[in-house]
């Protein structure tokens, strides 16, 4: 694992430092603006498209694109313009209905639910955690374990030890630094899942389907792995979800998750990791924290990709990407990109995934 670590960091830094030289970001075209956005009806399989050759694109860079995500042990990708599918491939057996897990990617829906609850007046976030969990949620000292709100779960910046696994029970929570004071990765955040449960006096799961799942039309489900919950859907959900965040939490004209807060989820929540909002990771950013690290990086998570893009990162490359400015949304599912090298969330996958990208638009 350490060895895995080091080429990670390694990779990481050299991307973060030879970026000017091996990865010159390509413009993307922005679509008409007079262009309407589209919603996929719900309960429906029916989708609206939009063709390479409408949008110009260089229709040469896609069968590259393609035969890059199949050596990549991908599953299933999709690009939406605008809501529309420009491209929806599967591959290695998967298909349109096949689930697959999001990994930490679905930190990003644990984030939603807990702007929803705090519209809706049952959580504030500025609140300590104990407020909703009592005392004794982790084996810090009280007056530490005091000092953790919902906010440093949502930001990763708790002070709980990240390096004593998956368990979050309160034997594992241990106190390393002040609440606020320290970014790690840590999957602690999942008691915001215990919060927001316990706050709206019922199960995360049907609170999560209620609020946001049904509204847009998403299938999957959550399936317990361990001390954590996992997020398990077809492609085209994942894609919905992207949607809903590329319109800042709003769906066709219902607004599901506040967009103040959507906006405040998406933007550096702490002044530590500046890639780093509400369980979303942030491109274009002058510096970065890595998973089970300390260090910190110089330069943008993906140099190659679009400065304003926001992601939802898990492991094995597992992704979602939102370029508000192109109205674009971009889907991978599959294996780990480089069985070699597993991955938590970032890996070199992500810039050399978005040159293919790039080679769409030149």
């Amino acid at each position: 694992m350490k060895k895995t670590i080091f080429s990670l960091l390694v990779l990481f830094g050299f991307i973060a430092c030879s970026s000017d030289e091996s990865t010159p970001i390509i413009p993307i075209p922005t679509p008409t603006p007079s262009e309407s956005m589209y919603f996929p009806p719900i309960g429906s399989s029916t989708w609206e498209t939009k063709s390479i050759a409408n949008l110009k694109w260089n229709q040469s860079a896609v069968q590259p694109l393609k035969d890059y995500l199949t050596l990549k042990n991908t599953k299933s990708f999709m690009i939406l313009i605008n809501g529309r599918i420009v491209m929806e491939e599967y591959f290695n057996s998967h298909t349109q209905t096949s689930p697959w897990y999001w990994a930490s990617a679905g930190k990003t829906l644990t984030a939603s639910l807990s702007g929803i609850a705090q519209e809706e007046g049952i959580i504030n976030i500025n609140n300590k955690v104990s407020t909703y969990l009592g005392t004794g949620w982790t084996s810090a000292p009280l007056v530490k374990e005091n000092l953790i709100t919902c906010k440093h779960l949502l930001s990763m910046s708790s002070g709980l030890d990240d390096t004593l696994g998956d368990d979050v029970s309160p034997a594992n929570l241990q106190y390393v630094a002040d609440a606020g004071t320290r970014w790690a990765y840590h999957n602690v955040y999942v008691k915001m899942q215990d919060v927001i449960a316990q706050a709206s006096g019922q199960t995360w799961t049907n609170y999560f389907n209620a609020k946001l799942r049904d509204k847009i039309g998403m299938t999957g489900t959550w399936i317990q792995n361990g001390g954590l919950s996992v997020y398990w859907s077809d492609t085209r959900s994942m894609a919905r979800f992207g949607l809903l965040s590329l319109n800042k939490g709003k769906w066709n004209s219902q607004q599901i998750i506040p967009s103040t807060y959507f906006s405040e989820a998406t933007s550096t929540s702490q002044n530590i990791n500046l890639s780093y909002g509400y369980l979303w990771w942030l491109n274009g950013k002058s510096s970065f924290h890595l998973p089970q690290s300390q260090l910190q990086f110089n330069g943008s998570l993906i140099p190659s990709g679009p400065t304003d893009m926001y992601m939802a990162l898990g492991k094995n490359d597992q992704k979602i990407y939102v370029i508000p400015s192109k109205k674009m949304v971009v889907i991978r599912m599959g294996e780990v990109s480089d069985p070699a090298n597993p991955t938590f969330a970032l890996s070199g996958f992500d810039n050399e995934l978005w040159q293919k990208i790039n080679a769409l638009y030149q």
